[in-house]
């Protein structure tokens, strides 16, 4: 799953990180109410963590902005103002928490994957599974339910996998894998998507699943399970 952390103090935005990605979340980070904006606008995040107290926007006309374009991540709000006004402020105009500076990062994972958990269909999810492949949330380990084989996926792997098991109906677009793998300002080469989807299949292999990763020729990918390995 994929968070845009909007917050000024880069020191903050960067330790919060660190700690999310502990939790195998990607994160990006924005240091102003613009960027974060632009950002946010794109929909490509489960959660995003929005101070107040922002340059050039303010955290409340940005959840303002994104409530009116129907923008549907899960929205946290930080400050350092602790009224009732305030906080009732931020519920009226449609965050769903918010907590007060300073706080405990423990607590800020806490209500995160507390939020996060509910946006899902099943409550308390660790582990996603597919046809006869199973990945385990906690650990990043994929395992075969047919030959119980498992194998540990790489940090980048277990994004891309993660995406395309939640959404195994349909096919993803390979712009999409990228805003949730390496970030929206991330200009890696064009290759990268493709190597670690190569160094996923053989990992399938390894562990002997019938899924594979299948390309759609101008539009992405999709989970399926291919006539050969059925045959084999």
């Amino acid at each position: 799953m994929k968070i845009l952390i909007i917050e000024d103090e880069y020191n903050l935005a960067d330790a919060i990180k660190t700690r999310l990605n502990q939790e195998n979340y990607s994160v990006d980070i924005s240091t102003d109410g613009i960027d974060g904006l632009d950002n946010a606008l794109t929909n490509i995040y489960d959660l995003i963590v929005l101070d107040v107290m922002l340059p050039k926007i303010d955290g409340f006309t940005i959840l303002s902005k994104l409530k009116e374009n129907h923008i549907n991540s899960k929205i946290i709000m930080l400050t350092a103002r602790s009224s009732l006004e305030d906080k009732l402020e931020c519920f009226s105009d449609g965050a769903d928490d918010y907590i007060t500076k300073p706080f405990h990062l423990e607590e800020l994972v806490a209500r995160i994957n507390s939020k996060l958990r509910k946006n899902d269909n099943t409550n308390d999810i660790t582990i996603l599974e597919i046809f006869d492949l199973k990945l385990d949330l906690k650990t990043a380990e994929l395992s075969c339910k047919k030959t119980n084989e498992s194998i540990v996926v790489m940090r980048k792997e277990f994004l891309i996998l993660e995406y395309l098991m939640r959404n195994a109906n349909q096919i993803v677009a390979k712009d999409i894998l990228y805003d949730k793998v390496w970030g929206i300002d991330n200009y890696s080469i064009s290759n990268n998507l493709e190597a670690y989807i190569s160094f996923i299949r053989k990992k399938l292999n390894v562990i002997g699943s019938l899924v594979d990763i299948k390309a759609v020729r101008g539009f992405g990918y999709k989970l399926g399970v291919t006539n050969e390995k059925i045959k084999n």
